[in-house]
């Protein structure tokens, strides 16, 4: 999977991958159109960022979903 151009797919597979390694419970009404394409370079930064670290802090989990929500559309 290509992940460098932005698609709803992308999207919603890198959401979806977040997801399972945050181990989050919510935001299954979230999908790969519910986020701004402008903002696809920040959605795959902090998916690389998640994707890289093995752990999470309480304080950091709550900073991802945070930026989740910032990221998608008005």
């Amino acid at each position: 999977m290509d992940l460098s151009k932005w698609s709803e797919a992308n999207v919603e597979f890198m959401f979806e991958e977040i997801k399972k390694k945050l181990r989050m419970a919510t935001g299954g009404s979230l999908k790969g159109g519910h986020f701004d394409p402008a903002l696809y370079e920040d959605l795959k930064d902090l998916y690389d960022m998640v994707m890289s670290k093995s752990a999470f802090s309480i304080s950091e989990i709550d900073a991802i979903t945070s930026e989740l929500g910032k990221l998608r559309k008005a």
